[in-house]
């Protein structure tokens, strides 16, 4: 998986721009101010950070950001899982956003719409992003633990879980013991409300068949006299309707020989007649089955009667009594464990002990890891000028069990052979921050499954030959994985694969930009400028070309990686 092309409309102060990447090594370098780290930072949108109205372009409606990668088959599970499209075959992955002036975003994953928490998870898979300012999070202990847990291969998840199951026991019976009077209360009055609704026992729909039962039977003298005065007049002797039409069918077959058209009315008739005999037929089985059955009356009476007596007394309609009554009974039954003390204290019990057995778990992993990352870290300081320092993971037990373990983790640094260690921020400078975080970054750069890494001005802090291993680190990663780094040191920008140019130009719309990847001569210049600034002695130059030729005869496979020849499209910034 890597980063194929970057696409952004009105983001900023760029109007547009489309950006081709290739595999290995790249760097962006330009001026101060030319809009390196925009890209970084359009990447960051593009895969689920915070939208905000601020990054449109002045006086644009909306803006759009556009990442093609190159995906494998390994993400399949994960956009399946999410309902997003991937074809058998497929190798690109399209993701998009567009945020508004009104601040409303808008994302998709292969043209289905997405959440910004979708981009996130599918951005993790995706793009591994160490700012300028990674090194904060070596003092926050949270990102120190997680770092620890990544590289030892450990997934909190489970723990959390029961971590929460813990908890939620622990809040219960604490609530148990404090309310008890409250609850032996609370449980008395719903066992005499059951009780008492027990009598009744409603059941759902209960309440609409005893409307219509009782509605029928109340009325069922008028019923009756009205089914057999309909029977009389459809099926009576002499002045039924099925005689007359009998009388009527038999005039026309006596003289269905003078006109066919009778024989059709005459069979017309006989339809009517077979009809009114099965409604005749139909009335009287219902009048054989009907009585007044004033008892079942009565019975019905009485039911209802308690039915609307309970729904007074309880302020409901009817209808919700079955309802309300179920709604009491698992109420009780939650009571019913809550004054169970010893059944309360034995479930708290039980979730500390599945708790503390994964955390006790967990704890011999980080144990185990430590050391390795400790040596790991420490191995990569040498290389970046921090020759005899040392790098420490400490677990120490906690205060207290926590959602993560039972264990806090601390990174402590030894700047010098001999010193001790002591926490980061107390003892390094800016500069000693910076290349401990670029060391923890190219440690366990490996760990996730992302294939693309972006270093944004990392090195800052470092020269000379400690920003020539940087740039050869770097080029190392980028043998199997894709690295791009926004960098202003021309040691690491001659390291590169591929290297960038961002730069700006007045034009009649505003100012023209463009990134454009430079080669040969032009690559020169850029390095020659990063040496020594706008004005380009014959000095810096030969310097630049000397660095570029130390470089090339470097046997390294990512220098097979073939160089893009495609110039980004120039982008106006108003």
């Amino acid at each position: 998986m890597s980063l194929k092309r970057i696409t952004l409309k009105d983001f900023v102060i760029v109007k547009h721009l489309e950006l081709d990447l290739s595999n290995g090594f790249s760097v962006l370098s330009g001026e101060t101010g030319a809009g390196k780290s925009i890209l970084i930072d359009a990447i960051q949108l593009a895969l689920g950070n915070r939208a905000e109205s601020s990054v449109i372009r002045e006086g644009a409606s909306k803006t759009e950001i556009t990442l093609e990668i190159e995906a494998s088959k390994s993400l399949e599970p994960w956009l399946e899982e999410q309902g997003f499209s991937f074809e058998p075959g497929q190798t690109e992955l399209l993701l998009k956003r567009i945020i508004d002036t009104g601040g409303k975003s808008r994302a998709w994953i292969n043209a289905s719409p997405a959440t910004a928490t979708q981009l996130r998870e599918i951005g993790e898979r995706l793009i591994d992003i160490h700012g300028q300012h990674a090194w904060q999070s070596l003092t926050r202990p949270n990102s120190v633990r997680a770092l620890l847990d990544a590289y030892a291969g450990i997934s909190t998840a489970p723990l959390l879980k029961l971590w929460n199951e813990w908890r939620e026991a622990k809040q219960e019976l604490a609530r148990a013991r404090t309310e008890q009077d409250k609850l032996h209360s609370e449980r008395e009055r719903l066992i005499w409300q059951i009780t008492e609704v027990d009598k009744l026992a409603p059941e759902a729909n209960e309440w609409e068949t005893l409307n219509t039962q009782h509605t029928r039977l109340a009325n069922a003298q008028t019923l009756i006299e009205v089914a057999q005065k309909a029977y009389n007049a459809l099926q009576g002797d002499e002045e039924g309707a099925n005689q007359f039409i009998a009388n009527a069918q038999s005039e026309l077959d006596s003289n269905a020989h003078l006109d066919l058209e009778f024989n059709e009315l005459s069979e017309a008739l006989a339809s009517a007649s077979a009809q009114i005999s099965d409604v005749a037929h139909s009335l009287q089985s219902w009048l054989k089955r009907t009585d007044l059955d004033p008892q079942r009356l009565a019975e019905l009476d009485e039911r209802m009667s308690l039915w609307l007596s309970l729904a007074r007394r309880y302020k409901r309609q009817p209808s919700e009594l079955p309802e309300l009554y179920v709604s009491w009974k698992t109420e009780l039954q939650r009571l019913d464990r809550a004054v169970d003390l010893g059944a309360l204290e034995a479930s708290e019990l039980a979730a500390q002990k599945a708790y503390n057995a994964q955390a006790k778990n967990i704890g011999k992993i980080r144990e185990q890891a430590a050391p390795k990352l400790s040596s790991a870290i420490t191995q990569a300081m040498q290389g970046l000028g921090m020759q005899g320092g040392s790098f420490v993971v400490q677990i120490d037990i906690a205060d207290q069990p926590g959602p993560y373990g039972l264990e806090e983790v601390a990174f402590l640094v030894a700047a010098h052979s001999g010193a001790t260690p002591r926490a980061v921020a107390k003892v390094a400078s800016g500069g000693e921050l910076s290349r401990i975080s670029l060391a923890i970054a190219v440690t366990t750069s490996q760990l996730g499954e992302a294939q693309t890494l972006i270093f944004d001005e990392v090195d800052s802090g470092v020269g000379g030959a400690v920003a020539q291993t940087v740039g050869k680190l770097m080029k190392k990663l980028g043998q199997d994985r894709q690295v791009l780094a926004v960098t202003h040191l021309p040691q690491v920008a001659a390291c590169a694969d591929h290297h960038w140019v961002v730069s700006k130009a007045p034009s009649s719309g505003g100012t023209l930009s463009q990134m454009q990847c430079v080669a040969n001569e032009e690559r020169v210049k850029e390095i020659a400028r990063m040496l020594g600034g706008e004005v380009l002695s014959e000095t810096t130059l030969a310097h630049a070309k000397e660095m570029l030729q130390q470089m090339s005869k470097v046997d390294d496979k990512a220098s097979s990686t073939k160089a893009p020849t495609k110039k980004s499209r120039s982008t106006s910034h108003e």
